[in-house]
């Protein structure tokens, strides 16, 4: 019951399933069971539910003011844990591209932090090279780059590989088409990436390649408002497949569609810090358990 009160109170504090979610971790549909699983052994709602709004019930709101007091102790105790292992030394900067922070770091910080609760993470956001240049002259411990690395004196671990699909909402006429290629996108209303950044680059060579002229309605580097917007102005996008989890096709009333030349744009998210020693005991540990939890990955390209 305490982890659900936890989960409880994280969605209370989010305002919205959605980003409780994504903090978490965890699908919608699994919040949902854990707060119906809570309010069945309390016997009381916490939540009306109006819609997708959801307000607190008067006791609701006495459940979180508990389950705020039961975090705190908890807290407290892994403090107390952690400075019996020596944990509490722990600090390590981070870099990583504003696609990276959005897609793969959240869920990266969130497992470490649970382990490391005392550990001080400071995430600095740039474009890749910056990040490389950083990493290269010690100003930060580790980087998260959406690219493969060949630097002298850094060592560059591959996570996985992405490349992008098309996104359009629920009722856009393409849907219709047995097949999408990419000669459709000519003429097509869309929402693509700001000039200057990577994934920019990427479909201007695309749409060159194709000879596709889109019809550009808006550019931003925001995946979250790219998202948001594509209903509103019925148009599509291009968008990597690692941040096209399901939940958020359904909350924003999308649907990704695979085109076999997008295959084309496939590239590596990649870990990269130097090789030559010099790193904190807390970096070592970010980097053993970011390598364990992609290490499925990371053992199949080094065999």
């Amino acid at each position: 019951m305490f982890e659900d009160l936890d989960v409880f109170a994280t969605i209370v504090e989010q305002s919205s399933l959605n980003k409780a979610s994504k903090l978490l971790n965890l699908s919608q549909p699994a919040l949902s069971r854990k707060i119906s699983k809570l309010e069945d052994e309390l016997g009381v709602s916490l939540f009306n539910r109006r819609g997708k709004r959801l307000e607190l019930t008067a006791f609701g709101q006495t459940a979180y003011n508990f389950a705020l007091e039961q975090r705190q102790q908890k807290n407290k105790f892994m403090q107390m844990i952690a400075k019996y292992k020596g944990d509490e030394q722990i600090s390590v900067t981070l870099g990583a591209s504003l696609t990276t922070l959005q897609t793969t770091l959240p869920p990266l910080v969130t497992a470490f932090m649970e382990k490391h609760p005392t550990a001080e993470l400071k995430l600095i956001t740039g474009k890749t090279h910056e990040i490389v240049s950083a990493v290269r002259d010690k100003k930060l411990d580790a980087g998260i780059v959406a690219s493969s690395i060949e630097e002298p004196g850094l060592r560059c671990t591959a996570l996985f590989d992405d490349h992008l699909e098309l996104v359009l909402p629920k009722n856009h006429p393409l849907i219709e088409q047995a097949e999408v290629e990419m000669g459709m996108l000519h003429g097509l209303p869309m929402i693509i990436f700001s000039t200057g950044t990577w994934y920019r680059k990427l479909t201007d060579e695309l749409f060159h390649r194709a000879g596709v002229v889109p019809d550009i309605r808006m550019e931003m580097d925001s995946f979250e408002a790219i998202v948001r917007l594509l209903p509103a102005c019925k148009a599509a996008a291009l968008l990597p497949k690692s941040y096209l989890r399901s939940q958020l096709l359904d909350d924003n009333d999308l649907i990704s569609i695979h085109i076999p030349a997008l295959k084309e744009t496939r590239r590596t998210t990649s870990l990269i810090y130097t090789e030559n020693g010099g790193l904190s005991a807390g970096a070592k540990r970010w980097i053993e358990e970011t390598q364990s939890i992609f290490g499925q990955y990371v053992h199949s390209q080094q065999s």
